[in-house]
């Protein structure tokens, strides 16, 4: 809870242009790791399903 509180407070600091360059930024890493083969994407019921497997 604590984390969380820590980062929406420091998000009244950035203006919407800023979060948004973030948020941009952050997609373009994620493209980058999925193109260089670093991270791999997953189906969402794939992994819905093994979060429910793991919580029975």
């Amino acid at each position: 809870a604590y984390l969380a509180r820590e980062l929406l407070a420091s998000l009244d600091a950035l203006s919407e242009a800023d979060i948004e360059k973030l948020w941009l930024n952050e997609a373009i890493r994620r493209d980058e790791e999925l193109d260089s083969g670093t991270a791999r994407a997953y189906p969402a019921d794939e992994v819905l399903s093994r979060v429910r497997a793991r919580r029975k």
